[in-house]
């Protein structure tokens, strides 16, 4: 490994913060900035200047993709480098359970070392199956994944009573019972024992260094399984950006940095300088930045942000297809072109008129297991079969209806399996799919005669071929390598039906302005900028601060291209017509000037022709007249080809019908008939739109 060679492509602020030894150093990295570099170069210069095993270090991500990218990166820079060096590398959680399975005293808890990780789907099961043994009374029993999430962290701290005054803090007292009893584990359990014992200094281990990637997206238990890792003596380096705070849904906080520096006493540097973005889209994104003199960039301005109107969103999908199409003939890869979006069921139309014109395109959605029936109940069958004391997953997969009702001889083969299989009964015989499929006789499961048997038998064997090549990469025998397989498909899913969108294939990405994070693109397309999606519609400041943070986030993917679009006629519920705001934040100067054609036109008519011709026409040019800077007013939004406003009526239970004189994103004014103009705040108007 060639250290100085490394070396020479950092600059001064990445060196500086590589060689760095403080105790505690946190770096903010702002985006673009090549912090995925510099957390790389530091495991290298740690390990080979500094002589610290990577055994002796701790690798914290927030994702299993970034888990993946870093030793990938480490296998390519160091060829030496080989997969158990780097068991402690991985999501706080998969860290948690390496340290549960391989370093921790879980049986001084009355836990075993076979036991198996569910998800919050499965412990919501077995909640309701407590709730009606023990005639629990819980309010909101269709939200109880929910309340279970929200009211834990108060439970745990010792906190009498519920939001709600019911039955629900008796029923996590018996979940955890039933749980241990089960000898199974939920993901917040992960990292709620590791901490427990940590603090009770029962590790066998010490780590000499921890780093964090993304540090900003920690929530409190996650910070305290930083802190309890540490302990005496340990090293921190972590590496995040405040300006990308977009969870704080499930925990995070933007003032995650303040509480680091003082909890550990660390050290701040800075990644200053952003190599990704051109000029002009760093300039239109610093307009969200609370400080927006901290970013700077090394390239040049670019082109300017283009900002365009769009009648709805089908008017926008065939713009966007036809668009795309030119691009990629300008010899643009279709992999460097991404579209971005708030909801997930914006990808509709899309999709619909992406697969008509043949462009190619990935929607970064995850399917799993749970979408195929036959996988969903061979799963459970498994997971029976690998821990002899989960109860519940035995009783789902006898009491299906469709795969495990009546079916005789399952029930002992799912208890004999772990004997079976065992290494001694094996004697290095090799296993394969259809070994495991006839040892559960299958067959009867599946019944021959149903229409569906050859693809769900294809479906399970291939299940099968998966576990069998993850116990022999990760050198398990069959039992605890299944049962690893599953405690990893729980904790991260078995994308199935789609996998994980697949950055390097050349198709478009579709995606949401949360699943952006991380990536970049040289032309990127974020729609929808109405209010009431982009920002959504927020109940106080902290909320609207994050829409602000999540804009920029989308913003700052793009490379050398950005276009910004909204609805003149948005078809979503709670959502406005006309530009949102956060377009009008954006100086003039940056935006590329736009005059489009508005004509009077058939939109169902030309809908029906679209969706029956082969060929998709830009249609997004006939809706719409633009000012200079491709931004237009309500009246302009209105117009439909003869110059004149159409009037847009409402109609009031106490005023009757009414004209719109004005209106913006939180107010509406209607000019009524005997009764002059009043104003409206709009979430409390119930003005009907007429």
């Amino acid at each position: 490994m060639n250290l100085e060679q490394e070396f020479i492509r950092l600059n001064e602020y990445q060196r500086a913060a590589v060689v760095d030894e403080s105790d505690a150093c946190l770096l903010n990295a702002k985006v673009g900035s090549g912090k995925t570099t510099v957390l790389i170069s530091k495991i290298l210069y740690l390990h080979y200047h500094e002589q610290i095993p990577y055994e002796d270090m701790i690798v914290l991500t927030f994702t299993n993709k970034a888990a993946d990218e870093i030793k990938e990166r480490l296998a390519v820079q160091d060829e030496s480098v080989r997969e158990e060096q780097m068991k402690g590398f991985g999501t706080f959680h998969s860290v948690a359970l390496y340290l549960l399975r391989e370093k921790l005293p879980i049986e001084t808890l009355g836990y075993e070392p076979g036991f198996t990780v569910i998800t919050p789907e499965e412990e919501v099961e077995l909640g309701l199956l407590l709730m009606d043994e023990n005639s629990l009374s819980i309010k909101y029993k269709n939200r109880l994944k929910k309340r279970l999430e929200q009211e834990r962290p108060a439970y745990e701290q010792g906190k009498k009573e519920p939001r709600y005054k019911d039955d629900l803090f008796r029923l996590m007292r018996l979940l955890g019972q039933e749980k241990l009893r089960q000898n199974k584990f939920t993901f917040r359990d992960l990292l709620r024992v590791t901490n427990y014992l940590l603090k009770k200094g029962c590790a066998n281990f010490s780590p000499r260094w921890i780093i964090v990637d993304e540090v900003q997206d920690s929530d409190g238990i996650q910070m305290e399984f930083m802190e309890n890792l540490k302990g005496c003596g340990v090293k921190f380096f972590a590496v995040g950006d405040p300006n990308q705070v977009i969870y704080s849904w499930r925990g995070s906080s933007s003032s995650i940095f303040y509480q680091l520096k003082a909890q550990f006493g660390a050290k701040e540097m800075t990644l200053p300088i952003n190599y990704r973005s051109s000029g002009a889209i760093l300039a239109a994104a610093s307009c969200f930045l609370q400080n927006p003199d901290e970013l700077s960039g090394s390239r040049g301005r670019g082109e300017r942000i283009v900002i365009k109107n769009h009648y709805n969103a089908f008017v926008e999908a065939q713009y966007l297809t036809e668009e795309i199409k030119q691009i990629h003939k300008k010899g643009i890869p279709y992999r460097e072109i991404a579209v971005f979006y708030r909801l997930q069921s914006q990808s509709e139309q899309l999709e619909k008129a992406f697969a008509k014109e043949g462009i190619a395109f990935e929607v970064s959605m995850k399917k799993t297991v749970q979408d195929v029936p036959v996988l969903s109940w061979f799963l459970c069958v498994m997971r029976a079969a690998c821990n002899e004391k989960d109860v519940l997953a035995e009783r789902k997969a006898l009491g299906d209806k469709t795969y495990g009702e009546k079916q005789e001889g399952l029930a002992g083969k799912i208890k004999r399996f772990s004997v079976e299989f065992s290494a001694e009964n094996l004697e290095n015989k090799i296993v394969d799919g259809e070994a495991v499929y006839d040892y559960f006789d299958l067959d009867r499961n599946l019944r021959p005669t149903s229409a569906k048997y050859e693809q769900e038998r294809q479906l399970v064997l291939d299940m099968i071929e998966r576990m069998i090549a993850f116990a022999l990469e990760k050198k398990l025998g069959m039992v605890e390598g299944f049962r690893e397989f599953l405690n990893s498909s729980a904790l991260y899913g078995i994308q199935i039906l789609k996998k994980e969108v697949d950055m390097k294939a050349d198709s478009v990405k579709l995606m949401t302005l949360h699943a952006s994070k991380g990536l970049e693109f040289t032309h990127v397309f974020i729609i929808g900028v109405n209010y009431g999606l982009i920002p959504l519609q927020t109940k106080d400041f902290e909320e609207e601060d994050e829409e602000r943070r999540l804009f920029f986030v989308g913003m700052t993917r793009a490379k050398d291209y950005l276009e910004l679009s909204y609805y003149t006629s948005p078809e979503q519920v709670r959502v406005m017509p006309g530009e949102s705001r956060y377009l009008r934040m954006i100086p003039e100067e940056l935006v590329q000037s736009e005059k489009k054609v508005h004509e009077k036109v058939d939109l169902q008519k030309m809908r029906k022709e679209v969706e029956k011709s082969s060929m998709v026409q830009p249609l997004a040019m006939l809706f719409g007249v633009a000012d200079e800077q491709g931004k237009s007013s309500l009246s302009e939004r209105n117009s439909m080809g003869n110059g004149e406003p159409e009037e847009r009526k409402v109609r009031h239970s106490k005023y009757g019908v009414g004209i719109i004189t004005s209106e913006d994103e939180t107010m509406v004014e209607a000019e009524f008939e005997n009764y002059g103009k009043k104003q409206f705040v709009k979430a409390f108007s119930e003005l009907e739109y007429l």
